[in-house]
């Protein structure tokens, strides 16, 4: 499978993910709504790190390369490193705590990053040698 392929296919599911949490979200399931939604950013992150060669285990140190590589570096807007920290705590309090803590104002505004955050890697990827 070539390099294009694969980021293809990251990406795609970052995008699939996406639109199952706004399924979720109109069933009320805002728990895991935010889970996908983070899942969507995490993906995209992975694609990024991973066309230039970077890979990472935890995903504290996706997070942290992310900010390091794309972030720091002005290859990308620092605040999409701010929405993956945050997005990676809303999925730990949906995931993690049995009281309601996501609302759905929160998984609006998640699915708004989200989306964003899937665009701006896909028109980033489209520049780069065998790129999406």
């Amino acid at each position: 499978m070539s390099e294009a392929e694969t980021l293809g296919l990251m990406l795609d599911k970052a995008r699939r993910y996406i639109d199952t949490a706004e399924l979720l979200r109109r069933n009320g399931d805002f728990d895991s709504a935010a889970s996908r939604l983070y899942y969507a950013i995490f993906y995209c992150a992975e694609a990024l790190l991973w066309q230039r060669g970077l890979k990472f285990s935890p995903h504290s140190a996706v997070i942290a390369a992310f900010g390091q590589h794309f972030a720091k570096t002005g290859l990308l807007p620092p605040e999409l490193h701010r929405w993956f920290q945050d997005a990676f705590d809303r999925r730990n309090e949906g995931d993690y705590q049995f009281e309601p803590v996501v609302t759905e104002q929160t998984v609006v505004e998640l699915h708004r990053r989200a989306a964003e955050f899937a665009a701006r890697t896909e028109s980033f990827l489209r520049t780069q040698p065998g790129g999406v």
